[in-house]
């Protein structure tokens, strides 16, 4: 797509660190932090809530159809709503975490969300994370990033916020699915997060994208 804005793509699997890299270096750098998992949790957050088996495509595709999402921005962060209902501690629960993935994997999803996804460029430069960033939704951008850390510390890092899911199993789901899967982008950096603080984490991500040539 054609925009004057810019966009820095940061991927990687789940508790990598990327949400929090994300939106530190959005504030340092003045632009707009969108989260793209959290519009894949607010679509399975409702297929849920209509009853829909999230592991039968064409039934979470009729849902999908009768939703109205809608993609904001509040405080310099993105915002979901669907059907008028603004979403936020909803998608972190653990029926959601369990079934996210699933979700994710329509390809009908993908296309309407990837959608939206894009649109976020048209007025703003952003930086926005997820699992396909730099892959799929902005595969022209020279500033890709993929954050990554052992399984190990993923694995700490999600049981200490309280979220129990399996990360070896996010980790195979998002990885083999056809549709979009998780990858490292053509050209991206890759950083390790697994002994880095935030900081170091941010720190060095800042210094890839002025090593790509970034500039204020």
């Amino acid at each position: 797509m054609s925009t004057p804005f810019r966009a820095v793509a940061i991927d990687g699997p789940a508790a990598s660190g990327k949400s929090t890299v994300a939106k530190r270096l959005a504030d340092s750098l003045g632009l707009i932090m969108v989260n793209s998992g959290a519009m894949y949790r607010a679509v399975t957050w409702q297929i849920l809530q209509e009853g829909v088996d999230p592991s039968d495509p064409a039934a979470v595709v009729t849902a999908l159809t009768d939703m109205e999402i809608i993609g904001g921005v509040e405080d310099g962060l993105s915002t979901i709503t669907i059907n008028d209902r603004l979403l936020s501690e909803e998608l972190r629960l653990p029926a959601v975490n369990q079934n996210v993935s699933k979700v994710a994997a329509v390809p009908e999803v993908r296309e309407c969300l990837v959608a939206m996804q894009r649109a976020y460029l048209e007025d703003n430069d952003l930086v926005m994370e997820g699992r396909d960033i730099g892959s799929v939704v902005f595969p022209e951008t020279p500033f890709k990033i993929y954050i990554d850390a052992s399984e190990e510390v993923r694995a700490a890092r999600r049981s200490k916020d309280g979220e129990a899911d399996a990360v070896a199993a996010r980790d195979q789901q998002d990885s083999q699915r056809k549709t979009s899967p998780l990858v490292i982008p053509d050209g991206a950096t890759v950083i390790d997060s697994s002994d880095l603080t935030i900081e170091e984490t941010v720190k060095a991500t800042c210094q890839a994208l002025l090593a790509r040539g970034w500039e204020d």
